[in-house]
């Protein structure tokens, strides 16, 4: 089964346009069609970002959705610190991903990311959700 990290832009615009690619992924990683893995880190960045004021977006219905997508998510912790990207937001993202062995890190900002680090590919939503199309269940 293909796994994943879903950067915070992806869960941010998930919950900004249910209809899109990042919809359909939260979607498809809240029904466990592929492994989405995540650190307290990037969970606590998640939640953060989803409750500014400034994004609009309603704690009643971010709050539930956050809550279904934490008991779908495998929980990680993170050995390895990294200092890889200009922004240490995005390391939280890569640590992740490499405590994980994940398959993939999924992200709206790929140009901030390198395009592999080490055995994970950053990847668009839209790459994403074709990669899933085409993978056996």
């Amino acid at each position: 089964m293909l796994s994943a990290v879903l950067d915070t832009n992806v869960v941010v615009s998930a919950h900004l346009n249910s209809k899109g690619a990042t919809g359909l992924i939260l979607e498809l990683a809240m029904l466990r069609h592929f492994r989405c893995f995540v650190s307290q880190p990037l969970l606590d960045e998640y939640n953060e970002v989803l409750q500014k004021g400034r994004i609009g977006l309603d704690p009643q219905k971010t709050g539930p959705s956050m809550r279904r997508f934490r008991t779908s998510a495998i929980m990680v912790s993170p050995r390895r610190r990294l200092q890889s990207t200009r922004d240490p937001d995005d390391d939280i993202v890569l640590e992740c991903a490499l405590e994980a062995r994940a398959d993939f890190v999924v992200t709206g900002n790929v140009r901030d990311f390198p395009s592999r680090f080490q055995d994970v590919r950053v990847i668009t939503p839209r790459d994403f959700v074709t990669v899933l199309a085409s993978s056996p269940h």
